[in-house]
């Protein structure tokens, strides 16, 4: 799937629920099923800056030259929206990845009921994925 087929999918989602509770719970939910990050990677050189919470993303790149995330926090809501935004991003390519408008975020409504300090985590996080994509469009 491409990348705005995947937000698609997640703004088709979040549409199911007309209460941001319900939402917050999707997230929650999301958060929790994601993979663990392996401790080896729960390092100050992954740690996100600009997050409130402790948000760490791990980026690698697979045989086909796809980039794969894999990230966690210590807050429920976080890594709830660090596993919607891996869910929408992972396995592309880099050039992929840095042309991405990711406009899911606007889509559900994410940015207007997250608190100023979540809301530039968030920045943050979109930031860093797009670094991590620049710096490997230039291996």
């Amino acid at each position: 799937m491409t990348i705005n087929e995947i937000q698609d999918e997640v703004i088709e989602e979040f549409s199911a629920f007309d209460d941001w509770m319900d939402k917050y719970q999707l997230l929650i939910d999301l958060g929790n099923e994601q993979e663990p990050l392996d401790e080896q990677y729960k390092t100050e050189q992954n740690l996100i800056d600009g997050c409130q919470s402790r948000v760490w993303l791990q980026c690698d790149k697979d045989a086909e030259g796809n980039l794969v995330f894999s990230a966690e926090s210590d807050a429920l809501i976080v890594k709830g929206i660090i596993a919607l935004l891996i869910r929408v991003i992972s396995g592309h390519k880099p050039q992929e990845i840095l042309d991405a408008d990711l406009y899911f975020i606007e889509q559900i409504g994410l940015k207007d009921h997250l608190s100023p300090t979540r809301s530039n985590g968030l920045l943050a996080m979109v930031k860093q994925v797009k670094a991590y994509a620049l710096a490997y469009t230039m291996k």
